[in-house]
């Protein structure tokens, strides 16, 4: 019985959790160079005072869908996308070292070279200054460069190279901003491997099909999950019965 109750009630509340993990892939399945969010389930003993055959639910293994997008052409000079595995380095709010793959740049209103979201692009020698009025272009490499207003097309000026990074998957975790961090809190080492795609933008890979077909399978996990506690009620009712009239 206590079996029965305990894997019923944290799966019944992870499935919820994991309901929530689809619904946020959902809402960002357009979003740019997006990683789908994954969950699994594994039983546990509960260690403690007790009886022994308690067990419970918990989250195991829960991570990121490292499969590329898709990456479309847009024309836009400051639009990149990494071309197969890696990573763009950014600057995140707490002044550490973060990755992402949304390459839809800008130059902010202090002139850095910033994501839509306001993160500075981190450089080989720290954030890129983009000068203003100035005709941009980002090569494979990563390479940014300029043509001052005013000048020749072949007066041509090297601001910086945006730091590409490509750390196995399995070191890298999503933090609460969407962003990815190295494990261990440290910043990997700059890789020449990595290329960008110019011009170009690199959707979600969320499978919008599949996610709505996860969504009614953890409905109907919920619902099988609350159809065993009411029986685990039902059955201690009936002996709870038998007890009375033994007695």
């Amino acid at each position: 019985m206590d079996r029965l109750i305990y894997i019923a009630m944290t799966g019944a509340n992870h499935v919820m959790l994991q309901q929530a993990s689809v619904a946020h892939n959902l809402a960002n399945a357009t979003t740019t160079g997006y990683r789908a969010e994954t969950n699994s389930f594994r039983a546990l003993p509960v260690v403690g005072e007790g009886s022994p055959t308690r067990a419970f639910v918990v989250d195991s293994t829960t991570g990121a869908d490292f499969a590329p997008g898709v990456i479309e052409q847009t024309g836009r000079d400051l639009d990149v996308a990494i071309n197969g595995k890696g990573w763009i380095a950014v600057q995140a709010v707490d002044g550490g070292e973060a990755y992402t793959r949304s390459g839809s740049l800008q130059t902010g209103p202090n002139g850095l070279l910033q994501t839509r979201d306001g993160l500075n692009v981190m450089g080989d020698g720290g954030p890129i200054a983009i000068p203003p009025d100035s005709a941009i272009t980002v090569a494979k490499d990563g390479t940014i460069s300029t043509i001052p207003a005013g000048q020749t097309p072949n007066t041509i000026t090297v601001l910086g190279r945006i730091k590409l990074v490509n750390p196995p998957d399995g070191n890298l975790v999503r933090g609460d901003d969407g962003l990815f961090r190295l494990k261990d809190g440290t910043a990997a080492p700059a890789d020449a491997n990595v290329a960008l795609a110019p011009s170009s933008l690199e959707s979600s890979n969320v499978n919008v099909a599949q996610a709505l077909v996860d969504m009614i399978g953890l409905a109907r996990q919920f619902e099988m999950q609350m159809k065993l506690l009411q029986t685990a009620q039902s059955d201690a009712n009936q002996a709870e019965q038998i007890m009375n009239i033994n007695a």
